[in-house]
Formats: structure tokens, C-alpha cells, sequence
């Protein structure tokens, strides 16, 4: 299990206008500092947080999810951010994680943001999918599941962890950035894992704030990187295996932790 170079991407993103955003991407990541093994985006990375799908949705091989293919290829790095999906006449709020060789594994969101009406629009994911790459075990989520805890929330199977670092890709708006930072805290300490957190910055198309507050947390909740907020920024980190299975063994509360299994 070798360390992990991640970079984080805190952006502005213009309202519905996929062009432009991957515009802007295309600019940003091409001073990706070498020997980067993951970039994560935020949220509906091409558009912004919308319940437009007619304007906005793609299908699942649409240009957004190209575009990932051809940036993961380029920069030799896996790439993850979600897209507007749209399959079989149902619309996801989908998660795609793209290795360099253009395979890929998607997640579905599954907590929708009933505040901002998306429930009524899209169609909730079923299924968490833990993701393994350079030998670590990785679950990503986003934005409005950060709230649910059960379903962030990491086991111990067979002795061993279920997942090492847990990812939250997000647009959360400015009046619960306090919010933000402090949940990603707690989901870093009550699971014994590296946390990352990736937000979107500016005003959306509804006007609403977003102050980014990015941050890549270690498995006591400590912060090894954090974006400025209100500015755009790429942050790295380097997550190191060995301090975290140290912590692990040392202090097991894995081993005590409350068995069960998710329902949907």
C-alpha cells in the first residue's frame, strides 16, 4: 500500500454551461503538479449543482464523461467528479471514478437534497461502492450524504478495515460551511480514515454562495491541506499508509465497533 498524491480542485463553475467548465478545467489541471495519483472535482463539476435535466443531463458516455476519459489519459492520474446523468429515462446525480486507461466505476448519489428539491427530480443510488486503487480502499460520496453518518460510515470485516479514505465531493453553499468543515472532521475521526472534502466556489445560477473550504484531513481529523475559501485552488496532499495502520493497531476501536448491514 503505497502513499497516495491527491489534488484537490476548488472552482467557480459557470451556471449550466458544460463548455466553459471543462474550458476552465482543461486551464487549471494543466499545472497539475507531477506525479499526482488523484484528482478530484467537485460536484457536478461541468455545470454546477442543477435540477434542469433537459438542459443539462448527459448520457453516461456524454462529453463531460469524455472529457474525463481524455484528462485521466493525459495526466496519468485517476480522476473522479459527478455529472447529470441520464440513463434509461431516470436521471442520476452519478459519481464517475476514471483510471488512466479510461476504465471506470461510477457511484449514484444517495441522499438527494430535499431542500433544494432534488429528490423529486433525480433517482436515488441503492449501493455504496468501495473503490480500490494503488492498494488502498476508497469510498467516495457526495455532498448532502455527509450528513448521514450511517451511511459514511466505515466497518470492520474479516478483521480488517472496509475502507482507508472516504472522499465527499460537494457544492455546499456558504450558511452551513461551518457545517461542512466540522462533519468532515467527525467522519475522519469516528472512522479511522483519511477524509477529503471537495467544494465548489462563487454563486451558483439561484445566486447562492458557495466558500469552498476544500480540505484533506488525516484519520484523527488533523488537517493536512485546506483551501483558502472564496478562492479558486488546487490543494495537495500525500496520504501515507503507515502512520494511519500504526493508528489502527494501536488504538482498535474498529474491533468494537457495532455490527450491520444497509438497507435500502
Amino acid at each position: 500500500m503505497q502513499d497516495l498524491n491527491v489534488a484537490v480542485v476548488q472552482a467557480d463553475l459557470e451556471w449550466e454551461n458544460c463548455e466553459v467548465n471543462l474550458a476552465r478545467f482543461d486551464e487549471k489541471l494543466s499545472h497539475l503538479s507531477p506525479g499526482t495519483d488523484l484528482v478530484i472535482l467537485p460536484e457536478m463539476f461541468n455545470t454546477g449543482f442543477s435540477i434542469n435535466p433537459k438542459k443539462i443531463a448527459e448520457k453516461a458516455d456524454g462529453p463531460s464523461f469524455t472529457w474525463m476519459q481524455e484528462k485521466a489519459a493525459s495526466l496519468n492520474s485517476a480522476i473522479t467528479g459527478s455529472i447529470l446523468t441520464e440513463e434509461s429515462g431516470n436521471y442520476f446525480n452519478r459519481l464517475f471514478w476514471i483510471w488512466p486507461d479510461g476504465t471506470f466505476e461510477t457511484y449514484d448519489k444517495r441522499h438527494l437534497f430535499r431542500m433544494g428539491r432534488e429528490f423529486q427530480v433525480f433517482t436515488a443510488g441503492k449501493k455504496r461502492n468501495i473503490i480500490e486503487f494503488k492498494g488502498w480502499k476508497i469510498l467516495p460520496l457526495i455532498c448532502y450524504d455527509l450528513r448521514f453518518p450511517v451511511w459514511s460510515k466505515n466497518r470492520y470485516l474479516a478483521s480488517s478495515y472496509e475502507y482507508d479514505l472516504l472522499i465527499y465531493i460537494a457544492n455546499w453553499p456558504v450558511p452551513r460551511s461551518f457545517a461542512w468543515q466540522q462533519l468532515l472532521i467527525a467522519r475522519a475521526i469516528e472512522n479511522q480514515a483519511y477524509c477529503i472534502g471537495t467544494n465548489r466556489v462563487g454563486r451558483d445560477g439561484k445566486n447562492i454562495a458557495h466558500s469552498g473550504d476544500s480540505a484533506i484531513l488525516d484519520f484523527n481529523g488533523n488537517v493536512i491541506s485546506k483551501a483558502e475559501p472564496n478562492k479558486e485552488q488546487i490543494i495537495y496532499g500525500t496520504l501515507a499508509s503507515e502512520p494511519m495502520m500504526q493508528f489502527r493497531n494501536e488504538f482498535t476501536i474498529g474491533a468494537d465497533w457495532d455490527k450491520f448491514t444497509f438497507g435500502v
